[in-house]
Formats: structure tokens, C-alpha cells, sequence
């Protein structure tokens, strides 16, 4: 590419270009709607899949389920990287769809634990498996695909339409979720109206194959054929030579993670703190974060375009550090205007946990699975998991308690029977009690109510904060490698940050409160990664956007 091509006005775009954004992002919207129906399904699938355990257990084993979708993605990354570089991006990420689609579909036949045992649940984790795989290779292909098809100048507003599609894919999941919920009724739903959603996908993976198919080859990769400069190699070419290992380290740590943790903590975090924490019911939660989501979709394109004017580092790492400066007053905005009652109560009602430090473990368990003896470690996982903030007491004495506002509520053996019990000592002493009016509550899709909308206003600039790191990301990464080893270079450090240090954020941020009894505490997490990786890419990673993609060095 000559030096006029390189800094040449940017230009409309033509036919072809828009086919190619269209066939990738709605392909990867499709894959995202069927990523994120699982999660928001979690509770009914534990309940249909996992009915031999107690309601606790079972939910527990439908959320590692879910995380086991995310623990593969990376290695999903490697097989389907090496083969994107191989063999062509096209053909990759038809595959990768293919598996996403089928996936799913059978999720929606697959008989329950009362069917057919232990086959129901064991299937359904190797079909979840597979969607993390496939998911794995798929992001990677589109961003490659689009980007090496966009002209010059142009990279992060083209590649924006695709991190369009995380947001887009959850968005349409919620809304086939709701419609279906006021549709059919919740009880129809809760006995066959779930499946429905994972049944609908079959018409949406034959419409996206379709697409697909029409597409040729990207550019880059066509040329990189022609002249024989392919990588015999890519994985020990990729990771076995420290030259580009060193890349793959910087682009995860010094922009992947940071985008990871803001992007989780302002859209899946959000909806556990409304509903886990702040005890907003399941329907009135998902309204306000559908809400905020598409006033803040925009943000991607808009973010994106900007990264081709003032760079992607540049945009990157300033929504990290406004992020990482923004998180803890902005939940704390959330709880007073969702739950005026419980910020109220947060600041009055003394809740302490008096015990001997000695006779106290670890109640850290961000997959939920540990079995909990000690009273003074069941009496905090309780606390935590009622939204109960409180404050640990050192003493001597042989027995744990617990009080509020001075008064002693006895201790029982687990923490569920304390849950009920702890739940109703906190209310005595001035919590609010479930369905309390002052805990935002919709009766339809359209907020009707001020409070509504302050909600929604919060959550829209936590979405414009996920815009703001994640539209930029794909072309960053894109021009970060070079054409032989670009799809399974820059596939791995996406899918470790966002499989692993975002995939993971909301158990392990809910541990944290648990821990410490302080509602905000898992607050943390996102807030220091996300300023590391804002000194890492300050000092380390190099500004991308002017770069030669055709360049193979």
C-alpha cells in the first residue's frame, strides 16, 4: 500500500462494504442472542435440568454451566484462529455459526432431569461447551473480516458494527424473554414457553448461513494467499516466538482486561446488583437494562468513528480511568434512587457479626459451590446474600453472634434457614421488607415514573462507559498483528479478557461482598483492573490506527 493510500480521505462506503458489515455483525448478533438466552435463563434451566438438588444447589450447577461457556472461549480462540489463518476468516466463522445455531437449538429439545436423568444435564453442559467454542472463533473472524475489508481511516467506525452485536445480541434476548413472559403467562412459560427462545434460533442461524455464504474472502487474506506468505504455523508462530508472545500479553493487559471488566461490571453486573442486591424484581430490571441499552448502543459507532480521528489508545484507556473514577458513585446513586429504603437503612441500621477471628475462614466462593460449618462463616454468607451490609467484631467469646442494632438473632446451622431469619431481624430493625413501595417496580415496558428514569439515566452512562472502551477494541486488536497470525493472535487475548476476567466479574465481585459484609466492596475488581490496564497501555501499548494492515512484519 503506497503512502497515498495510506493517509487518503476516507470515502463513503460502497455496496459490497455494507453487505460484508451486515452478514458479519448479524451473524455475530445471532451468535451473542444465543450466548446470553442461557444466562437470563439460568434459574428455569436449573429447575429443569438440575431438579434432583435442592433449589440453592441447583441454581449453583446452572450458573457453572453457563460459566463453562465461558471458560472455553479461549481455547475456542486457538483451534479456530489457527484454522481462520490457514485456511480463510469466511469459511471459519461459517463454521463457528454452524455450532453456535445447532447448539442451541437442541438446548431448546433437549428432555429434562425428570426425562431422561443424568444424560439431561451432562448434554447440556457439552452443548454449552460447544457454544463458548464456537462463540470463541466467531468474534475473532467478524472483526478480522470487516476490518480487512474497511478502507483506510474508516477501521473503528466499520468494526464498531460489530461490537454493536454483544449488546444488540443480549438486547434481543431479553426482549423475546419478556414478550414471551406477558405472552404465554409465567406459568406456561416456566412449564415449555423457556424452550421457545432457544427454538427460535434455528430460523435465525438459517438466515445468517444464507448471508454468509454470499461473501467472498477478505482482501488481505486473498493477497496474503496469492503471494504465499502464509503462516505454516500460526499457533507456535503466534506464541512461540517472543517477539509477538510479548504482543499477545500487551493487548490482553494493556487493553483487553481494562474493556473486559468496564463492559461486564455497566452491563451484567448492573442487572445482578438491581436484582440480587437491591431487590429489584426479575421483570422491572431487565425493562431498565433493555432500556439503557438502547439509548447507549449508539455509543459503539459513535466511539468507534472517534478512535479514527483521535486514535484507539486514546479512547480506550480514557473510558477505563472514567470508568475506574465512576464506578462506586454511580452504585451508590443506584442503590439510594432504586432502594431509597435499603440506603437508608445501609447508613442507620448497625448489623455486626461478633465473633473470634480464630474460629472465622474464608467465605470467598465466586462459584458458589463451598460447603460453609463455622457459625461465624455462615452467619456472613447470609448476611451477603440478603443484601445485609455489616461489620465484623473481634472477641474472645466461644460463640458467634449476630445483632441488629444491638439485638442478638440466633444462628442456624445453614445459611439458607438464616437467610429467612436474618431477613427478618433486618426488617425489624428497619430494612425494607420485600415488595417494599419504595423499590422501583414497572407494571409495563414503558417507564412510567421519574424514579424509572433516574434509574435508566445511571445505567446509560454505565453503558456509554462499555461504548466508549469496547467500540474501539476490534480494530485496535485488528492492527495490533500482523496478517499471517491476526486471527489466532488477537482471538486469545479477547476471549481470556473478556472469558475470564469479565466472564467471571459478577461471582467473584458477589464474593467480595460476601466477604467483607460492604454491598460495594466487589466494586473493587472492576475499578483496579480496569486502572491498571490504564498505566500498562499508557506506557506500553502503541497507538494502532495509522498502521498498514496489509503489512505482513
Amino acid at each position: 500500500m503506497s503512502m497515498s493510500e495510506k493517509h487518503a480521505a476516507p470515502r463513503p462506503m460502497t455496496k459490497e462494504e455494507k453487505r460484508v458489515i451486515l452478514a458479519s455483525s448479524l451473524g455475530t448478533v445471532f451468535e451473542w442472542y444465543d450466548f446470553y438466552l442461557y444466562g437470563s435463563l439460568a434459574v428455569m434451566i436449573g429447575a429443569q435440568f438440575f431438579s434432583a438438588f435442592d433449589p440453592a444447589t441447583r441454581n449453583v450447577f446452572a450458573l457453572l454451566a453457563f460459566a463453562a461457556g465461558f471458560l472455553v472461549r479461549p481455547f475456542g480462540a486457538l483451534f479456530f484462529g489457527r484454522i481462520g489463518d490457514l485456511v480463510g476468516r469466511k469459511y471459519t466463522f461459517l463454521v463457528t455459526i454452524l455450532i453456535m445455531g445447532l447448539s442451541t437449538f437442541c438446548v431448546g429439545l433437549l428432555p429434562s432431569y425428570n426425562s431422561i436423568g443424568w444424560i439431561a444435564p451432562v448434554t447440556l453442559i457439552i452443548l454449552r461447551m460447544l457454544q463458548g467454542l464456537a462463540l470463541g472463533g466467531e468474534y475473532g473472524g467478524a472483526a478480522v473480516y470487516v476490518a480487512e475489508h474497511a478502507p483506510v481511516g474508516r477501521r473503528g467506525f466499520y468494526t464498531a458494527w460489530i461490537q454493536t452485536t454483544a449488546t444488540v445480541g443480549l438486547l434481543l434476548s431479553l426482549v423475546v424473554i419478556l414478550s414471551l413472559r406477558l405472552s404465554l403467562g409465567e406459568k406456561d412459560f416456566l412449564d415449555y414457553g423457556w424452550r421457545i427462545p432457544f427454538l427460535l434460533s434455528i430460523f435465525l442461524l438459517a438466515i445468517s448461513v444464507w448471508i454468509r455464504l454470499q461473501m467472498q474472502e477478505s482482501p488481505a487474506f486473498q493477497k496474503m494467499k496469492e503471494e504465499g506468505t502464509q503462516s505454516k504455523a500460526p499457533l507456535s508462530e503466534a506464541f512461540g516466538q517472543w517477539k509477538n508472545a510479548k504482543m499477545v500479553i500487551i493487548a490482553l493487559l494493556g487493553m483487553v482486561a481494562g474493556q473486559a471488566v468496564v463492559w461486564y461490571t455497566g452491563q451484567f453486573y448492573a442487572l445482578f446488583f438491581l436484582q440480587s442486591i437491591l431487590k429489584v424484581d426479575l421483570f422491572t430490571a431487565n425493562v431498565l437494562i433493555a432500556w439503557s441499552l438502547v439509548l447507549g448502543t449508539g455509543g459503539f459507532i459513535f466511539f468507534g468513528s472517534l478512535s479514527d480521528r483521535i486514535g484507539r489508545k486514546t479512547v480506550i484507556l480514557s473510558g477505563c480511568l472514567v470508568a475506574a473514577l465512576t464506578f462506586f458513585p454511580l452504585f451508590h446513586a443506584l442503590t439510594k434512587v432504586a432502594n431509597p429504603g435499603l440506603d437508608n437503612a445501609i447508613n442507620t441500621v448497625k448489623v455486626e457479626v461478633a465473633a473470634d477471628p480464630a474460629k472465622c475462614g474464608s467465605v470467598f466462593d465466586p462459584v458458589g459451590i463451598r460447603t460453609f460449618t463455622q457459625a461465624c462463616d455462615v452467619a456472613r454468607v447470609a448476611l451477603a446474600r440478603s443484601a445485609i451490609k455489616y461489620d465484623f467484631k473481634a472477641t474472645s467469646d466461644a460463640e458467634a453472634k449476630v445483632l441488629f442494632s444491638g439485638k442478638e438473632t440466633p444462628i442456624k446451622p445453614t445459611v439458607n434457614e438464616n437467610i429467612a431469619a436474618f431477613t427478618a431481624a433486618a426488617v425489624e430493625a428497619g430494612y425494607p421488607k420485600a415488595g417494599d413501595p419504595s423499590i422501583v417496580k414497572l407494571n409495563s415496558v414503558i417507564p412510567a415514573t421519574a424514579q424509572a428514569w433516574q434509574i435508566i439515566g445511571i445505567l446509560t452512562i454505565l453503558v456509554l462507559y462499555v461504548t466508549a472502551v469496547y467500540g474501539p477494541i476490534a480494530a485496535a486488536l485488528v492492527e495490533f498483528f500482523p496478517t499471517r497470525i491476526r486471527y489466532t493472535a488477537m482471538s486469545l487475548p479477547y476471549h481470556i479478557g473478556n472469558g475470564w476476567f469479565g466472564g467471571f466479574l459478577p461471582p467473584t465481585a458477589f464474593a467480595m461482598v460476601a466477604a467483607t459484609g460492604d454491598i460495594y466492596y466487589g466494586l473493587w475488581y472492576p475499578t483496579i483492573i480496569a486502572c491498571a490496564t490504564f498505566v500498562i497501555g499508557l506506557l506500553f501499548v502503541p497507538e494502532t490506527k495509522d498502521r498498514d494492515i496489509y503489512d505482513n512484519d
